[in-house]
C-alpha cells in the first residue's frame, strides 16, 4: 500500500470509511424518524437515550482507533505479521470492555438517568430502549475491531456494503417491532432498541464471513490465532485511553447539553431532536474524514515523512469543508422540502420551530470541518495526551457557556447551540498551533519503542 497527499489519495482512504464511520449515525437516524411517527413522547426520549448511547458505541470505537494507529504505523513500517496480532488484541480487548460496559448499562443506568431527566415518561422511555439496545454492545465492539483493521492497511471499501446491509436491516426491523408489522409484536421504542441490536449482529456476521474469505489478509497471519499478549494490549490501551476520554467528554457534553435543553421543556427537546437528526447526516462526511486522517498521519509519521503531515491536513480539510457544505446546504437553506420526504407533515411545527438553529448548525458544519480533521491529526500522530489535554479545555469552556445560556433569563435554544460554534473554533486553534511549531518535524516520535514478550518486535508506545 503506497499512500500520498494527493487528493485522489485521501478521497480514496476516506470515502469508503464515510460511507462505513455512518453505522451508528444510520442506526439512532432510523430509530428516531420511526419514533417520530409514533409519538412526541418517544421522539423526545429517543433523543436522550440515543445520546448515551453514541457515547457507548465511541468508548468501544474509541479503544479501536489506538489498534487502528498501531495497524496504520505497522504498514507504514512493512510489518506484515504486527498488524495481525495487533488486530487480534484489539478483539481481545473490546470482548472484555464489552462485558464492563453491559454490566454498567444493566445495572447502573437507572442512576445515571436518574441524574439528568426530570420527566418521567423521558426516563421511563429512556430505560425501555436501553433495556435491549444494551445487547449490542457486544457486537458493536467486535464490529468496530474489524473496522479498525480495514481502515488501518487502507482498505475500507467492504465497510459501505456492511453499512448498507446494516442500515437495510434496521429500517426493516424498525417499521416491523415499533409498529407491530410483518407479524411482529408492537414494541414501540423497545423494538426499536432490538431492531438495532439485531442489526448490528448481522451487519458483524456479514463482516466476518468476508474476512474469512479475503485472501489479502493472509500476509497478516489472520488465520493464526495468537495468545494473550498484555504488553501489546498495554500499548493498544495506552494509545486509546486518551481517545476514550476524549470521546466521552466530548460526547458527554453533548449529553450534558440534551439533559440542559430539557429545562426549555419537552417541546424544545423534541425541536433540538430534529436539528440532531439534520446533524447526524450531515456530520457523516467529516467524521469519515477524521478516521481517514488517523490513518494518513500515522502512516506517514511511520514512513517518516512528517513533512507530509500539514500539506494532507489542509488537503483533508478542504475536501472535508466542500463535501459538507454540499450535502448541507440543500437541508440548511430548504428544511422544509429536505426534511419532509423524511418526517412527513406530522408534528410539521417541530421543522419549522427548528428554523433558526438550522442557521447556527451552518456555521458549526463549518468550523467542524476544519477543528476535527485538525484535532484528528494530533490523534493520528500518537498526540493524544495533548489532544485530550485540548479536548478537555474545548469541553469545559463548552459545558459552562451551554449552562450560562440555559439557565439565564435571556437565553434560547438558538443561542445554546450557536456554542458549539465556540467550541469547534477554540479546538481549531489550539491544534493548529501545535503543527505550526517548527519543532514538529524534528520533534521525537510520540510512538517510541519497547520489545513484545512474545514476539520480540518492536511495538509502538505512546506518548
Amino acid at each position: 500500500m503506497e499512500l500520498t497527499t494527493s487528493y485522489r489519495s485521501i478521497w480514496k482512504v476516506s470515502i469508503p470509511i464515510i460511507i462505513g464511520s455512518a453505522a451508528q449515525n444510520v442506526v439512532a437516524m432510523t430509530d428516531s424518524v420511526f419514533l417520530y411517527y409514533r409519538s412526541e413522547d418517544d421522539f423526545a426520549a429517543i433523543g436522550f437515550v440515543a445520546a448515551f448511547y453514541i457515547i457507548v458505541a465511541a468508548i468501544g470505537f474509541g479503544f479501536s482507533r489506538g489498534g487502528q494507529i498501531l495497524i496504520a504505523h505497522y504498514v507504514g513500517k512493512d510489518k506484515p505479521e504486527s498488524v495481525g496480532r495487533s488486530f487480534y488484541s484489539t478483539v481481545y480487548f473490546e470482548l472484555v470492555l464489552a462485558l464492563a460496559v453491559f454490566l454498567f448499562m444493566t445495572y447502573g443506568a437507572y442512576w445515571l438517568f436518574a441524574l439528568f431527566v426530570d420527566t418521567d415518561v423521558i426516563f421511563y422511555k429512556s430505560l425501555e430502549y436501553l433495556d435491549t439496545r444494551k445487547w449490542g454492545v457486544f457486537a458493536s465492539y467486535l464490529g468496530v475491531a474489524c473496522i479498525a483493521l480495514y481502515t488501518g492497511i487502507a482498505r475500507p471499501v467492504f465497510l459501505v456494503i456492511d453499512t448498507v446491509i446494516l442500515a437495510v436491516t434496521n429500517i426493516f426491523l424498525d417499521r416491523a417491532l415499533i409498529f407491530g408489522m410483518y407479524g411482529f409484536p408492537e414494541m414501540g421504542i423497545a423494538g426499536a432498541g432490538l431492531a438495532s441490536t439485531i442489526a448490528e449482529y448481522v451487519a458483524l456476521i456479514v463482516f466476518v464471513i468476508y474476512m474469512v474469505f479475503d485472501r489479502q489478509n493472509r500476509q497478516y497471519s489472520m488465520g493464526k490465532l495468537p495468545g494473550w499478549d498484555r504488553k501489546l494490549i498495554r500499548e493498544i490501551v495506552g494509545l486509546s485511553v486518551p481517545i476514550v476520554a476524549m470521546s466521552v467528554v466530548g460526547l458527554g457534553s453533548g449529553f450534558f447539553f440534551f439533559g440542559l435543553v430539557e429545562n426549555f421543556g419537552e417541546r424544545d427537546l423534541a425541536v433540538t431532536n430534529i436539528v440532531r437528526i439534520a446533524y447526524l447526516i450531515l456530520s457523516i462526511p467529516t467524521w469519515g474524514f477524521c478516521t481517514g486522517i488517523n490513518t494518513l498521519v500515522s502512516y506517514f509519521v511511520g514512513r517518516n515523512e512528517r513533512y507530509k503531515v500539514k500539506v494532507v491536513l489542509w488537503k483533508t480539510a478542504y475536501l472535508c469543508l466542500a463535501v459538507t457544505l454540499l450535502m448541507g446546504l440543500p437541508i440548511i437553506l430548504f428544511p422544509r422540502q429536505m426534511l419532509y420526504p423524511i418526517l412527513g407533515s406530522e408534528r410539521a411545527y417541530l421543522i419549522q420551530a427548528a428554523y433558526p438553529v438550522f442557521w447556527v448548525l451552518l456555521g458549526i458544519l463549518a468550523t467542524f470541518s476544519f477543528g476535527s480533521i485538525f484535532f484528528n491529526g494530533l490523534i493520528g500522530a500518537g498526540q493524544t495526551k495533548k489532544a485530550l489535554l485540548y479536548q478537555s479545555i474545548c469541553a469545559v469552556v463548552y459545558m459552562v457557556l451551554v449552562f450560562i445560556v440555559v439557565r439565564s433569563g435571556w437565553g434560547n435554544l438558538t443561542a445554546a447551540w450557536s456554542v458549539e460554534i465556540v467550541y469547534w473554533v477554540l479546538m481549531f486553534i489550539l491544534s493548529y498551533q501545535h503543527f505550526q511549531r517548527g519543532r514538529w518535524r524534528t520533534h521525537p516520535d510520540p510512538l517510541k519503542h519497547v520489545r513484545s514478550r512474545d514476539s520480540r518486535e518492536e511495538v509502538p508506545r505512546p506518548q
